[in-house]
């Protein structure tokens, strides 16, 4: 299964564009599924999303959507805990991986902080794949850009897409 993961998008906050890189590569992929780590900020966004695949996305601090939290998803043998960020004091990876073993999640996918991250722990016998999408319009020292999980059995493969 292949999944697109984005981030801290602030359509119609912060941009009235998305760059047209990311429909570009959605179209080309054909993902199965897209989560949205938040600060989504426009319903005309997850719309523009659906059209390329079915979208889960939560809530950001810039969002004033009607969207959950936090969210787990199963897609097969692998759980993916779904969150922003913003609720937490700190975002490293020992809080992150903690808070994946809470969710009893196999990957964190989170935002926030506008930087691509991704890395693998285990812990307690246990592996945890953190991932942080960054950001396609509003980059922190680092690309815009994406990821893409593909996930085939108990395997997950995270691939960064950077815009330039």
């Amino acid at each position: 299964m292949l999944i697109a993961v984005t981030s801290d998008t602030h359509h119609g906050d912060k941009t009235g564009n998305v760059p047209s890189l990311l429909f570009q590569a959605l179209g080309e992929r054909g993902p199965d599924l897209i989560l949205h780590a938040g600060d989504v900020t426009s319903h005309e966004l997850l719309e523009r999303l659906e059209e390329f695949a079915p979208v889960v996305a939560v809530r950001g601090n810039a969002d004033r959507l009607s969207l959950p939290e936090e969210k787990v998803v199963e897609v097969g043998d692998v759980r993916i805990g779904l969150l922003h960020g913003h609720q937490f004091f700190s975002l490293n990876a020992q809080f992150l991986t903690l808070k994946a073993l809470d969710m009893g999640v196999d990957v964190l996918v989170f935002g926030h902080t506008h930087r691509f991250y991704h890395d693998t722990y285990s812990v307690h016998g246990r592996r945890v794949v953190l991932l942080n999408p960054g950001s396609p319009t509003f980059p922190r020292m680092d690309s815009a850009g994406f990821a893409f999980l593909e996930i085939n059995g108990e395997n997950v493969r995270v691939e960064r897409v950077r815009f330039w």
